[in-house]
């Protein structure tokens, strides 16, 4: 490799722009004219300069100087290590995967490719966990600032909204330092977005995917409108004025619905089905997934020393999954099964992202101003049908769902990094803001009984009758008919200053304040239909399901609202004969509709980092301040409990201490010390139940639990076997006080989950994590060019809840007081592990690459151990899930055609066919499907173009 292509890579490193937190740098093309990048997964073009470096790709040989990798409080890199490697130079415990990394995996969102990572596995939609701790102990942050969640269980972002193409790298750190803020319990999760390139360039990317499960099968769909398919909405689902006029006067003056009159009540009940989104409907044949995506950059000199960038992306993909998912429920004691379900679901999924990102270089001083929008919408069609046999031995029924979920994000950041001899001065500053909308969300429920007495549903049965809360044949009483809307925005703004001054050679100060203020407000509107029915008529058979060959008869529930709504439908055979139709409406949140809640914290800190023993030898050690005010507030005027906000004020001191000695060439021994927290979620401090549409389960929270204190230690070797080939082995243990473990309380149709804070738990475990290259230019040929890659991590992670028999934890009772007498072992068992912890965590990577062109062939198996996902109580034991095996293949070529650089990339995954299983066993041993279905396998392929 020439002089000129070593220099060409390091100038690329050390110039390209960097945002907080440790990122690998991004310039443009490589100079093997290679394309990179692809619909779903950006890649690191510096990462194709180096291919032509000797070794494994992105590490050069020679000795080149760190790049600019920093974090909020200055650079975390060893001052005079020459090593570009930020996992080996950086004081703490970090793994890093660059675009060119996430590019490898073929994921095409953030939260997959850091399944890869050691010791982190995903569960449910996009929640990272680290070492077992479930995602209130992981801390998201991008470009080093904190994101607002869109989500109303969790504050901690999911990272499944982020597609790779606006990411370049993304950061872990495990063990804690005071510059970051204390909510890190296992970690935190740093996402740097693109950086602006150093030359011209723009990209055009395409793509399309399905799997065995949906693509060319039967799903559901219905309308909604014209412009569903982009994610979103063109006005339909605007809540009608009469509807709007009612929710604002029930909340603002607490007016109930049964003080309207009939007249008044079924002017808001017509608009609350409209047929567009309620017409549930067979797709068949589904088309398979697309995506598109366009990324553009240009710079220019400003003045002498100057230099202006500017880089632009945007996607849109759309995708299709079908679930046909089992659930069954039974009593702790019983050898039967007392609600079983199929719900056949399909999920039509809209994502569209941009970001807009400038930066300036005006000598050793960067400002960089970066804009990001994501839009996440899922379309959602079901069909449930179930049976009750203990409550219902002669029923099944259908039950039908229709919804739409939006999810958004906005982000705007303005960060200085100046740079004055040996003064470092980094001004940060952001607001971002999250919604979440699902309007006209609507449900019905069908009923069919094969032996009533005395009406007409016992001739039908090849048809399902709609039920709609009045009492049929034996006493049968169920919701038919059921239309929610709920809104959730976040808030949060943030600043910050951090100063780093370099006192000596080998010791530096760093000292900073943080401020950031969050506030979520979350309404939940749901309406019942209460339709009284003369029981004449539904003995008529002229007037129900066509009865004798009768046109005019009603055959749909849609028909009856609208009778109801007209009161004398004349276009009904005999409408005159009966008083048909009494329509009513039951406000299911009028007492708990909406709240609001705020979190403000106010922190500073200081550390220092000393170099000794001839820079083989590095302490970095400090402590943090947080002063937090954290309040929830129960909203609307019928609220019995407005005016009741949940307090919570507490303030902590986090000191955390890191050694790292080099007592050998390339062994490196790490050893971490800290004090950490986590603080309950929002939601988890509010008694109003949130229904989860993804589990079908329902929340309630907690307001009387408490923060959980961590007490962390970490112990690592590491040896470096030449470029970035490396082996490590590390040891790690966390002490918890106050634990906040989610339960589960059986009730007749639905699992209804609460919130508590356990007495303690412990977790420890170890990590191994290999990577190695070789070189098979001795094999000659085809291979003369070519390396084998082998990466490899295995975690273990032991967790056990600690209870004793005479200890007591908060519960909430019905009226909002709180019973602190409850035994713990009510409803936790000793020994038992935390939720979302899996025992075993392995990943594995072989893949074969070209150095002198982009051609790479990657085999990614991962394995994770069944892990609980809800905890048992009152005699059920806990929801086990088993996540098993996953084999995928990811194949990337470029080539050029026409003097343009192009890129191909083919993906299957999920090749064994691993399927979603959670299951719960009582004490009879009965097996009990809590939330399973097939995922089947998917591919996928794609082509990209660089100009």
């Amino acid at each position: 490799m020439t002089t000129g292509k070593k220099l060409a890579g390091l100038l690329l490193l050390t110039t390209a722009l960097s945002m907080p937190g440790i990122a690998l740098a991004q310039g443009t093309q490589g100079s093997t004219g290679a394309a990179s990048g692809s619909p779903t997964a950006a890649d690191d073009d510096a990462g194709d300069l180096l291919q032509d470096v000797e070794g494994l790709p992105g590490e050069a040989e020679g000795e080149y100087e760190d790049p600019d990798i920093s974090v909020p409080g200055g650079s975390i890199i060893v001052t005079g290590r020459v090593n570009r490697n930020p996992e080996r130079s950086s004081t703490q415990v970090v793994n890093v995967l660059s675009s060119e990394q996430i590019a490898r995996t073929g994921e095409g969102d953030i939260a997959g490719a850091l399944s890869r990572v050691t010791g982190l596995s995903v569960v449910g939609n996009g929640l990272v966990y680290v070492r077992g701790l479930g995602d209130r102990y992981s801390l998201a942050l991008l470009n080093g600032l904190p994101l607002p969640s869109p989500e109303p269980l969790s504050r901690v972002v999911p990272l499944d909204i982020f597609p790779t193409n606006v990411v370049a790298s993304s950061l872990v750190q495990k063990t804690y330092s005071p510059n970051f803020p204390g909510e890190f319990g296992g970690g935190v999760i740093n996402l740097t977005t693109r950086a602006v390139p150093d030359e011209t360039f723009v990209k055009i990317s395409g793509g399309i995917s399905g799997d065995t499960e949906t693509t060319f099968q039967n799903g559901y769909a219905y309308y909604g409108s014209e412009m569903d398919w982009t994610g979103f909405d063109s006005g339909a689902r605007d809540i009608p004025p009469a509807v709007q006029s009612f929710l604002d006067d029930s909340f603002n003056n607490g007016t109930q619905i049964e003080l309207l009159d009939q007249e008044q009540v079924e002017g808001v009940a017509r608009f609350l089905t409209p047929p567009l989104f309620s017409t549930l409907q067979i797709l068949g044949d589904i088309r398979p997934n697309f995506s598109a995506g366009l990324t553009a950059g240009t710079a220019l000199d400003v003045g002498s020393d100057g230099r202006l960038g500017i880089v632009a992306t945007s996607s849109l993909s759309n995708s299709w999954r079908n679930r046909v998912i089992s659930r069954q429920e039974a009593g702790p004691n019983s050898p039967d099964i007392s609600d079983d379900e199929s719900d056949f679901v399909t999920d039509n999924n809209i994502l569209f992202n941009a970001l807009v990102g400038l930066g300036l270089e005006v000598g050793d001083h960067t400002f960089r101003f970066t804009n990001l929008f994501i839009r996440d919408t899922v379309k959602q069609a079901s069909l449930a049908s179930f049976t009750r046999p203990a409550e219902f031995p002669s029923f099944d029924f259908l039950e039908q769902n229709t919804s739409w979920f939006e999810r958004q994000l906005i982000d705007s950041q303005l960060v200085a990094e100046l740079e004055f001899d040996r003064l470092s001065v980094d001004l940060r500053g952001g607001f971002a803001r999250t919604d979440r909308e699902a309007p006209f969300n609507l449900t019905y429920v069908y009923g069919r009984d094969s032996d009533p007495p005395d009406t007409i549903f016992g001739d039908l049965l090849s048809e399902y009758a709609v039920d709609l809360g009045q009492q049929v044949g034996s006493g049968f009483q169920e919701t038919g008919v059921e239309v929610v809307f709920s809104d959730l925005y976040e808030e949060l703004w943030y600043g910050g200053i951090d100063l780093s001054y370099e006192l000596a050679d080998t010791f530096t100060v760093t000292t900073g304040y943080a401020y950031s203020d969050t506030d979520r407000f979350s309404e939940r509107r749901g309406f019942t239909f209460d339709v009284d029915i003369d029981p004449n008529f539904l003995r008529d058979p002229d007037l129900v399901f066509g009865g004798n060959g009768n046109p005019n008869a009603i055959t749909s529930l849609q028909q009856i609202l609208f009778a109801a709504g007209l009161r004398t439908p004349a276009n009904l055979l005999n409408a005159t004969t009966y008083n048909l139709f009494d329509v009513g409406l039951i406000d299911q949140n009028l007492q708990d509709p909406a709240f609001e809640a705020e979190l403000t914290i106010h922190a500073g800190y200081v550390q220092g980092q000393l170099l000794a023993l001839d820079d083989t030898l590095t302490v970095q050690g400090g402590v943090r301040y947080e002063d937090a005010d954290q309040s929830t507030t129960p909203l609307g005027a019928a609220n019995p409990s407005v005016g009741q906000t949940i307090l919570k004020s507490d303030d902590y001191w986090l000191p955390a201490l890191t050694v790292t000695w080099e007592p050998i060439e390339d062994l490196q021994i790490r050893a971490n010390g800290s004090r950490t927290l986590a603080r309950p979620q929002f939601r988890e401090l509010v008694q109003q139940r949130y229904f989860d549409p993804e589990t079908n389960r329902q929340y309630a929270g907690n307001p009387f639990l408490t923060d959980s204190e961590l007490t962390n230690a970490e112990l690592r070797l590491e040896y470096y076997l030449g470029g970035q080939s490396s082996v490590s082995v590390a040891g790690f243990y966390k002490d918890i006080s106050d634990p906040i473990e989610v339960y589960i309380t059986p009730e007749v149709g639905s699992d209804f989950i609460n919130y508590a804070n356990a007495p303690g738990a412990t977790l420890y475990g170890a990590e191994v994590d290999l990577q190695y290259s070789f070189d098979l230019f001795n094999l000659g040929g085809f291979f003369e060019s070519k390396e084998l890659i082998f990466l490899a991590n295995y975690t273990y992670t032991n967790s056990e809840i600690s209870v004793g028999p005479e200890d007591t934890i908060a519960i909430a009772n019905s009226d909002g007081t709180v019973n602190n007498t409850e035994l713990a072992t009510n409803y936790f068992t000793d020994g038992d592990p935390l939720v979302g912890q899996s025992d075993h965590l392995v990943n594995l990577q072989v893949g074969i690459e070209d150095l002198d062109r982009l051609q790479q062939l990657t085999v990614l198996v991962s394995y994770a151990s069944d892990r609980v996902t809800l905890r048992g109580s009152n005699g059920l034991s806990d929801v086990v899930q088993e996540p098993g095996v996953n084999l995928d293949l990811v194949f990337r070529q470029g080539f050029e055609l026409a003097g343009t650089d192009l890129e191909l990339k083919l993906e299957a995954r999920n090749l064994l066919g691993t399927d979603h299983k959670e299951t719960q066993t009582n004490n009879t041993g009965l097996v009990l499907q809590n939330n399973s279905y097939d995922v089947g396998q998917s591919f996928a392929a794609s082509l990209s173009v660089e100009f």
